[in-house]
């Protein structure tokens, strides 16, 4: 896909990652409206020093929104953490699990974060009372992003769809959340978040590059193109039989 399609998509694409140089190259690109990342995404890339992390990349996404997730499992850590990050720079939002380790929920959390006007980010929700909760404890005025781990759903066997489409009906309540399609695990989850109404789908790097090159293509020149790798692949491999 061109870069005018991926802009032409109803649906705003976050990058999901860690890696700061694939961070600015992907914000560079005018069909990335937004960046997150985690953790994990940055343990994986070797981040030990979390602020400096941020603040490096903070150097570089100075206006699109940027997701930062706390690390405490203890709820008045959080709090402290969440004030903190949300500080950093205007366009941060603050990312906090929907409940921490030990299943407590952190909606009293998020409902005292939200009174307080931080920008959120409620992420690891998979269920629809989680939505619900969710919905029920922000406040209206204030900006936050619903982030349900569509994939993550969709990797136990059952179909996101329906609870994609229950909870878009309860965030759209809210003048100010957006409902997020997370762990996108396939170019196609990009199409069904944007047909089934979400305002943002996080993709990682790897799958950004695979809808450039993939996304909307002709099948019949694909399986042209994948019989040319078979053949290639066989020629230099020097096979004989």
């Amino acid at each position: 896909m061109t870069s005018q399609q991926l802009l032409d998509l109803p649906i705003k694409i976050f990058a999901d990652g860690a890696d700061r140089e694939g961070i600015a190259a992907l914000y560079a690109k005018p069909y990335i409206k937004g960046l997150t990342t985690n953790p994990t995404l940055m343990r994986k890339v070797g981040v030990t020093d979390y602020e400096k992390f941020a603040r490096d990349v903070l150097e570089v996404v100075k206006e699109k929104p940027i997701s930062f997730e706390v690390f405490s499992d203890e709820f008045a850590e959080m709090h402290r953490q969440a004030l903190m990050i949300g500080k950093w720079q205007e366009n941060v939002y603050v990312k906090i699990p929907i409940t921490n380790t030990r299943a407590e929920s952190a909606l009293p959390l998020i409902s005292e974060l939200s009174a307080e006007g931080v920008k959120l980010n409620i992420t690891a929700i998979l269920t629809r009372e989680q939505v619900e909760g969710v919905a029920g404890a922000v406040k209206r005025d204030v900006p936050c992003v619903v982030s349900v781990f569509a994939g993550r759903v969709a990797d136990t066997g059952v179909d996101p769809l329906p609870l994609m489409k229950d909870s878009l009906a309860m965030v759209r309540e809210l003048p100010e959340a957006e409902l997020l399609w997370a762990s996108v695990r396939e170019v196609l989850n990009i199409f069904q978040a944007a047909g089934c109404g979400c305002d943002i789908v996080t993709v990682p790097h790897d799958i950004l590059d695979k809808v450039a090159k993939l996304g909307g293509m002709d099948l019949a020149e694909l399986s042209l193109d994948t019989v040319r790798t078979f053949h290639r692949d066989a020629v230099a491999a020097g096979f004989k039989l």
